[in-house]
């Protein structure tokens, strides 16, 4: 049985797997399975069943891409939101360049041009974006030190993780750590 590929933006979580699944249930769209950023049907869906999901999922959140350049650059942010958000730190020394190129079978150079066309930053910045999300994430559960927060996230030391954190949100570890207004950020609404 031939399968099918359906592209969808803005997935960043298993509660959007889930809300997709749903979604494609009351669509009448058989699937074998949904991850980030894509759905694969068990048939191809017809025109009006096409405009029909897409407006369910607009109504959630998300949408279908059909732009091979937009697929492509959903297909490397929901690799590294499922590595920095989702991995618990599994991936320890992952070089994202080999890691993209080699999950998509595309070279590092062209899909950082991609990448930069459609979002409008360099996929170096979207990482730094996310991770420091993430730090963010972490420093809130109040379970991990800093050092243990470098690690888990591939630093190569606390103070290149405070630079960077700093550079990103004007505040030092501690500072935030310290803080009582925690500006965290949906990572749907990261950029």
């Amino acid at each position: 049985m031939k399968t099918f590929t359906l592209y969808i933006k803005n997935m960043v979580c298993p509660r959007c797997v889930t809300a997709v699944e749903q979604t494609l249930t009351e669509t009448g769209i058989p699937f074998e399975s949904v991850k980030l950023g894509e759905a694969v049907v068990l048939r191809e869906p017809g025109g009006d069943e096409l405009r029909l999901l897409d407006k369910k999922l607009r109504n959630i959140g998300f949408e279908l891409i059909t732009d091979k350049k937009k697929i492509l650059t959903e297909q490397i942010k929901s690799l590294l939101i499922s590595h920095i958000h989702h991995s618990n730190g599994e991936h320890n020394g992952i070089v994202y360049s080999e890691c993209l190129s080699e999950k998509t079978g595309k070279s590092y150079s062209y899909l950082s041009k991609v990448f930069s066309e459609t979002e409008g930053i360099t996929i170096e910045k979207f990482i730094i974006i996310h991770k420091t999300e993430k730090v963010k994430e972490l420093i809130g559960h109040n379970s991990l030190n800093f050092s243990e927060i470098a690690y888990k996230l591939d630093y190569s030391s606390v103070a290149h993780l405070s630079r960077q954190f700093k550079k990103i949100t004007g505040m030092t570890l501690s500072e935030y750590k310290n803080s009582t207004k925690k500006d965290r950020k949906f990572i749907d609404g990261l950029h």
